[in-house]
């Protein structure tokens, strides 16, 4: 290969690296290695006036590589990218070393250790750079199309807006009825809108616009195709079963939660005047004129929170939207009757953001909020005289145990994932250890998912409030806008390729792709692998299943991965 002209930049990250990796000896390094032409440490790398350095540094050196060392490039991947396109550099050129993540933060309490470690992983970014070559992002042409699945208020306010921009909106719904969990409640917190009646003006909205088909009691059952055309198959269950094709450039994932469903004895649950906050709140809907249970008046309410979340071994997640929503539910009861006493029994509490002052107007009308430990949680029994008593050591005061007389116990259940195992492995959604689906990264991109075009948006990707659920529709909605309203949208070319000359066509790779992306054609009379590059997503497990070595994967080739390899660390011979 001929001479290379790579620059190269050492990020401080502020201290995060350079508190625990001498950047300066890094830079000593490397700044004389073959084909290295400029180098040199950065405050923050990132920063706008960096980027304009390096966008200066690359013109005028007429550099044809870039090294940043810095940070995860799950942070700031695309925006060296960016940096190398907007300065006439091909950003596939590019290489991110992480010393950040994988070295400063990982040896703390080693520097020179840290220091060295440093050195290896930017030589080795400087020797993949040197292999690397110019690629292409591949063209595709989409659809105007979009199919939402999932009607509950993320779904029917992404869809609104989809139609807004011009584009045809497929809505399913696998119930029989729109709206999901919102469309179920009355006065929400904090401002006590009408769940059902929030749901009934977005159903009105979608009446208003032509290009959105809602469809209930129905099913995405098939899904073939690439990137902006993924061809669709939907199944209607009725009295007579129908299905609808339809093609569309994106897919809006919003399949909600599920609350956690105690089991027999889980804090009394299966008693009589045990309930759920869900089977509470529609209680406290159906008694306008005083707090009622099994037609008795309702005079002391207990609630125990974190019933089924953040419990080792279990749901270890925090809900999120479980503390206000029960402190406005006890904020509902005050207001209807405030001679209710109200007992709030808590692990930790937060209502989170603007939902503080919730809080403390429910302490100023008087409910009570006691702390337990986590070793001992709150019981509930049953006396034989038909009371309900619960049992608990209040750390507030000194870890006295009380046990307090009540008529009714409320568990304090948070979401869990909804159970979407076919729709998972059709779309080939990635979950997270916690059940939800996972975004490619919750802050830069946090409704994309690894398969280009199909989004995820509100609680299917884990607890949300309403107001959460309804922005992480609209920005599913300008993310599918970006990419259709164009009519072409770019995919990364960093993709499997097969050397025809040396596959045999055993086919293990196209059992081992997870995308359906190999198949077989004809060529010279004899069966060889092909890959779609529209559907690729350079997983690169054919790459390491061939046995052939017929398969490499651009952006990380054989080559450059030796060659990384081979200079990330330095071993004596004796």
């Amino acid at each position: 290969m001929s001479e290379r002209r790579i620059g190269v930049y050492i990020c401080h990250c502020g201290g995060n690296i350079s508190d625990y990796v001498d950047v300066a000896a890094v830079r000593d390094a490397v700044k004389d290695l073959p084909d290295v032409v400029h180098a040199e440490t950065s405050l923050f790398a990132c920063s706008d006036g960096t980027q304009q350095d390096m966008i200066k540094m690359i013109r005028d050196q007429n550099l044809d590589g870039l090294v940043v060392a810095s940070c995860s490039p799950k942070l700031h991947l695309f925006t060296f990218r960016g940096v190398s396109r907007r300065a006439g550099l091909n950003p596939f050129e590019y290489t991110q070393a992480n010393i950040r993540e994988q070295c400063s933060w990982a040896h703390t309490d080693d520097r020179a250790g840290a220091t060295t470690k440093a050195i290896g992983l930017v030589k080795g970014a400087i020797a993949k750079t040197r292999e690397s070559s110019a690629l292409d992002p591949m063209a595709v042409q989409t659809t105007p199309a979009s199919l939402v699945v999932g009607a509950g208020i993320a779904g029917l306010r992404a869809a609104i807006g989809l139609a807004d921009l011009g584009l045809r909106v497929y809505l399913l719904e696998r119930s029989a009825t729109v709206g999901g969990w919102v469309g179920q409640f009355g006065p929400t917190f904090p401002n006590d809108r009408d769940g059902r009646a929030m749901v009934a003006d977005l159903l009105e909205q979608l009446g208003e616009r032509p290009t959105i088909t809602l469809l209930t009691n129905a099913e995405l059952t098939a899904k073939s195709g690439s990137f902006g055309n993924y061809e669709v198959t939907i199944t209607v269950h009725g009295e007579t079963e129908s299905t609808v094709e339809a093609t569309v450039g994106s897919i809006v994932i919003a399949t909600g939660f599920d609350t956690y469903q105690p089991e027999i004895g889980e804090y009394g649950y299966g008693i009589d005047g045990v309930v759920t906050l869900a089977q509470f709140k529609e209680l406290v809907e159906a008694s306008p004129d005083g707090l009622r249970f099994a037609d008795r008046p309702v005079r002391t309410v207990t609630y125990v929170y974190c019933v089924g979340n953040r419990q080792p071994g279990g749901n270890e997640y925090c809900s999120k939207y479980c503390c206000s929503a029960t402190v406005h539910a006890s904020l509902e009861v005050s207001a209807v009757d405030p001679s209710v006493h109200q007992y709030h029994l808590y692990r930790d509490i937060r209502t989170y953001g603007k939902y503080e002052l919730l809080y403390e107007q429910s302490r100023k009308r008087g409910s009570v909020f006691m702390k337990f430990p986590d070793e001992v949680p709150p019981t509930v029994e049953r006396t034989d005289d038909g009371r309900l008593l619960v049992t608990t050591r209040d750390t507030l005061s000194g870890n006295v145990d009380v046990t307090i007389p009540t008529d009714l116990v409320v568990l304090v259940t948070g979401m869990v994932p909804r159970e979407n195992t076919e729709l998972t492995k059709m779309l080939h959604l990635p979950v997270g250890a916690d059940g939800f689906f996972n975004e490619i990264h919750p802050k830069l991109r946090p409704v994309e998912t690894v398969v280009d075009g199909v989004m995820i948006a509100g609680t299917c990707q884990g607890p949300k409030t309403i107001s959460e659920s309804v922005a992480s529709g609209l920005a599913a909605v300008a993310q599918s806008g970006a990419m259709l309203m164009k009519g072409v949208a770019e995919l990364d070319p960093l993709v499997a390729v097969v050397d025809e000359g040396a596959c045999t066509w055993c086919g293990e790779c196209q059992q081992v792709c997870p995308y359906e992306a190999i198949t077989a054609i004809s060529v010279d009379g004899r069966d060889v692998a092909t890959i779609d590059a529209a559907v690729c997503k350079g997983c690169g497990g054919c790459t390491s299943y061939c046995p052939s070595n017929a398969i490499d994967l651009l952006g990380a080739t054989d080559a450059q991965m030796r060659a990384l390899i081979e200079n990330l660390v330095e071993v004596s011979v004796p």
